[in-house]
């Protein structure tokens, strides 16, 4: 599948795959859109200085740099699991500008989080721990491990309908501890009601820039 490198309406820069239509990030802004969802509406909302994060779609690494990053100035120790089935090549990886435009130094552990290894458990910096896990959502198992928050970036439905259906959800679910959230950009309506389903708590918020609508899932 060909990807290329595209640069987003805040300045950051992004992937986009022609052949499903779909860029990684939001065109209105990457770096933006990342902030408002995932950090500003899910990480800085827990309390706890010990989190456990679950990303499904590791993709570009910024979700993960802006978590490192935020976890460093605010005392936070950070165990960060993250999957992909496709990773992104390193040309691409390379052509990426987050680093700067995000305030601070992160260039060296921004390489690490590409560069480590996959499926092994690594120690990017002190109290930030990443494992890049290389498979399909639905055939991971997750074990006993339980999440504070998850990072829902899939691919939209349209373009990766069978990541949004209940029985990844459920899983989903099952992975995050009691007051767990999933964090994800998507409004849909039916993705709501299968929520909803599951028994997750949902809650509409205001979307980042270009979306008028943004979806926190609490585990009850």
């Amino acid at each position: 599948m060909k990807r290329k490198i595209v640069i987003t309406a805040d300045g950051s820069s992004s992937i986009f795959i022609p052949e499903l239509d779909e860029s990684y990030h939001s065109m209105h802004g990457a770096i933006q859109e990342a902030n408002h969802v995932f950090i500003n509406n899910g990480l800085a909302h827990i309390e706890s200085e010990k989190v456990r994060v679950f990303e499904l779609g590791y993709g570009t690494g910024l979700n993960a740099i802006l978590t490192l990053a935020y976890g460093l100035q605010n005392g936070m120790e950070i165990q960060y699991d993250a999957i992909d089935a496709h990773p992104v090549e390193n040309k691409l990886i390379e052509q990426l500008n987050y680093i700067d435009l995000i305030e601070g130094d992160y260039k060296s552990e921004f390489d690490r989080l590409h560069y480590s290894e996959w499926d092994e458990n690594i120690e990017i910096m002190n109290h930030f721990n990443l494992q890049k896990i290389h498979c399909r959502i639905q055939d991971h198992n997750f074990g006993e491990k339980r999440y504070n928050i998850i990072y829902f970036d899939a691919f939209g439905p349209r373009a990766q309908p069978d990541m949004w259906l209940p029985e990844v959800l459920n899983k989903m679910y099952q992975a995050l501890i009691k007051g767990g959230a999933l964090l994800t950009y998507c409004a849909q309506g039916q993705f709501r009601r299968n929520l909803r389903s599951i028994g997750f708590k949902v809650e509409i918020l205001k979307g980042p820039p270009g979306k008028r609508e943004m979806t926190r899932a609490i585990r009850l």
